[in-house]
């Protein structure tokens, strides 16, 4: 028994391998399944309110005594480039959210979801990792992943405000911002402040500061998760309605992708940068899109707004995978050209 249980273990971490699949992703979908199962509910989940709200803080403190201050501001003298991944993240990626969410294929909730999707900051690690990867301009990728996710904290509530009140949305509004800057951008600014003094220590506990940072992810998609389960997300999102959403978020990843590497083809990018916009230009941040979600869509409309964000998230993922693969493997030589 315990040789066949090593092999099972064996083939399905085989399995995870080819598909690309890595083990946070099923945890994250693990936190949806122990949410539908033991949702917590009254007394208990205002306690867990509280304990999210203090994760996103340390979440964010940690973001800003990770970033060091060359990285806010190297690269800024590329800032054709930098206003071009900008520009697809904030401008072409909400056109074609709200494109999306009138074609009138999904609930008005999955379509919020969507949207909101189209409204968040690049990711930061991933877009970093697979730049590297494929050989692109890691330099400008820091700056550029970066500086999304900074400018994120400010133009992604208001983008949500606007494009959500064209779609007669409840979110966004002052609140809401306010929320933002004391809940996310506040402690990021703390976390750049504390910098000198705890930044040797990040350094250090590396492994432990990614397990806050993941762990904290986690809670938050369980606590969003159940409070929709209470309010009955089961019952308004269908198996169709699932199959159907992972088709949307398929093709527009598909779109933004060919977009971003045409795109800049035809800007003159050299293939490096060409690659880096690519990479930050297609993407969207669970770590900062997770905790969002919850501020902007309090209650059980949040678990489902986060239901779109979390498949683009592992499609993303797995595409770009095999993308930065592709480009790792130009010859050297042309690497200039």
């Amino acid at each position: 028994m315990p040789g066949g249980t090593r092999i099972l273990s064996m083939g399905f971490k085989s399995l995870l391998d080819k598909l690309k699949i890595e083990p946070y992703v099923i945890a994250l979908f693990g936190m949806v399944v122990l949410a539908s199962v033991l949702p917590v509910r009254g007394a208990a989940a205002e306690g867990l309110s509280v304990i999210v709200k203090l994760a996103i803080a340390l979440l964010f403190f940690l973001h800003g005594a990770k970033l060091s201050r060359e990285a806010v501001v190297a690269g800024v003298t590329h800032w054709r480039l930098h206003l071009t991944i900008l520009a697809f993240t904030f401008v072409m990626f909400p056109v074609l959210g709200l494109v999306a969410s009138k074609l009138g294929v999904l609930s008005s909730t999955l379509a919020a979801g969507m949207l909101f999707l189209c409204c968040l900051p690049s990711t930061v690690q991933s877009s970093i990792a697979f730049t590297s990867i494929a050989r692109g301009n890691v330099a400008a990728a820091v700056c550029a992943a970066s500086a999304s996710n900074l400018f994120g904290i400010f133009i992604t509530p208001v983008l949500v405000s606007v494009l959500m009140h064209t779609q007669g949305g409840a979110a966004g509004g002052w609140e809401s911002i306010q929320d933002i800057i004391v809940q996310l951008l506040l402690p990021f600014i703390l976390g750049q402040l504390a910098r000198p003094l705890v930044a040797k220590w990040v350094e250090k506990h590396k492994q432990l500061v990614g397990y806050v940072d993941r762990g904290s992810i986690l809670l938050v998609v369980y606590a969003a998760f159940s409070e929709a389960v209470v309010g009955g997300i089961w019952s308004k999102v269908s198996a169709l309605e699932m199959v159907v959403l992972l088709v949307a978020c398929c093709i527009l990843l598909a779109i933004v992708l060919a977009a971003t590497t045409y795109g800049a083809r035809a800007l003159g990018f050299s293939k490096e940068d060409e690659i880096t916009i690519m990479f930050c230009g297609s993407k969207k941040s669970m770590a900062t899109g997770v905790p969002m979600a919850g501020i902007l869509f309090p209650g059980p409309t949040a678990g489902v707004i986060v239901l779109p964000l979390m498949i683009f998230h592992q499609i993303q993922l797995m595409a770009c995978s095999v993308i930065a693969q592709h480009y790792a493997k130009r010859p050297s030589e042309i690497v200039e050209a």
